[in-house]
């Protein structure tokens, strides 16, 4: 039996794609794994609802494995709204019965709506995951005060996503291209966005759109097509780091025109990246943009000002450089992983947990929240 409790971590596997994926990978890169004893479990990844349901019973067994032989285990669960939150609710339920402290970290947005749809059982399902979670991890206000709002017995704490550090921005002018980084989806305003590029069109002819992400890209196609400016939007399906970084490096202008969010870690990557951005005024977003000095906020729907916006920032290079610097130093004050790494680890110390590099102090469950 272990003297000092150990960390067993749940997520999806390395290769997925997504908000955790992106987050778990920074963790790697900057020294998480590497500074406490981590047992990470693969509960997702790619090939298929068979193929998951397989992975889940394996990881399931996994756990069991691990809570039995390592006592005291303090469980983070890293889960996102949709019909994999219920999957992994049984990975909180196991880790509960074992009496294992809970960290539940919610990735993403559309947790109203599954709570909404849940029924009355499933309500009270979250309420007692919630009402039990040793803490409750978000990364945005807006989102803790939902989480707030399920129960007051509720131990929420707001933690930024990390984002590693990109190269500073080249000198030069970029071409007149917009990019998007997100899921092809209704829900993330990608049908405003091409309607906004057309009515640029007008006044910036070479303007491109880069469309990179995966969903139902012909549905897309077609839209384009009927606005006459397929010729001017590319569909790259979803891009790894290196290819993500040179869209980065090339682009003018970030777009993120969605309808629900929390605080996406692609509009957090090209802030660091020093690109101007224009996305909707929903969920954490307006905390990390401020409208006009770090980035442009618009209501979702409205595309008379998305289109407004994209043109002002195609045609005036010396705006979008301003704004694309002051969003760099926001996020990089927030998101740096120095910062941000510091947080979880704040709270495993909180935890019981002890780190490989015990000289290094964690900080006080106060200072978690200050921080954030």
């Amino acid at each position: 039996m272990a003297t000092t409790p150990s960390l067993v971590m749940l997520g999806p596997a390395p290769e997925t794609q997504g908000d955790i994926a992106s987050v778990l990978e920074c963790y790697r890169a900057h020294g998480l794994f590497r500074r406490w004893s981590i047992d990470y479990v693969a509960t997702h990844g790619h090939g298929g609802a068979w193929r998951d349901a397989g992975r889940a019973l394996s990881a399931l067994r996994e756990l069991a494995g691990l809570l039995m032989r390592r006592g005291g285990a303090v469980v983070h669960v890293h889960t996102a709204a949709g019909r994999g939150f219920w999957r992994d609710a049984l990975f909180m339920a196991l880790a509960l019965a074992a009496r294992c402290p809970l960290m539940l970290h919610l990735h993403g947005a559309g947790y109203e709506r599954l709570r909404d749809d849940a029924g009355p059982l499933g309500q009270r399902l979250i309420a007692y995951l919630f009402e039990r979670a040793a803490c409750i991890v978000v990364p945005c206000e807006s989102l803790r005060a939902w989480a707030a709002g399920i129960t007051r017995r509720a131990q929420v704490v707001c933690l930024p996503n990390p984002v590693t550090p990109a190269e500073a921005p080249q000198e030069g002018r970029r071409p007149n291209l917009v990019l998007f980084l997100s899921r092809l989806d209704p829900a993330n305003g990608l049908f405003d966005l091409l309607g906004a590029v057309s009515g640029v069109r007008a006044a910036v002819p070479d303007v491109r759109l880069v469309c990179a992400g995966e969903g139902d890209r012909a549905a897309f196609e077609r839209h384009a097509e009927k606005l006459g400016i397929r010729d001017a939007v590319s569909f790259t399906g979803w891009v790894g780091p290196s290819g993500k970084r040179a869209l980065l490096e090339n682009a003018a202008v970030f777009a993120l025109p969605s309808y629900d969010q929390a605080l996406p870690v692609s509009l957090l990557e090209a802030m660091d990246a020093g690109l101007p951005v224009v996305a909707s005024s929903v969920g954490g977003v307006p905390e990390m943009v401020a409208d006009g000095v770090t980035g442009f906020l618009v209501v979702p729907g409205d595309v008379a000002t998305l289109e407004r916006l994209l043109r002002k920032l195609l045609l005036d290079r010396a705006l979008g450089t301003r704004i694309g610097a002051a969003a760099r130093q926001s996020v990089r004050l927030r998101c740096a992983p120095e910062r941000a790494l510091a947080r979880p680890e704040a709270l495993y110390g909180a935890l019981g947990l002890q780190a490989f590099d015990s000289a290094r102090p964690p900080l006080a469950p106060a200072d978690v929240d200050g921080a954030a």
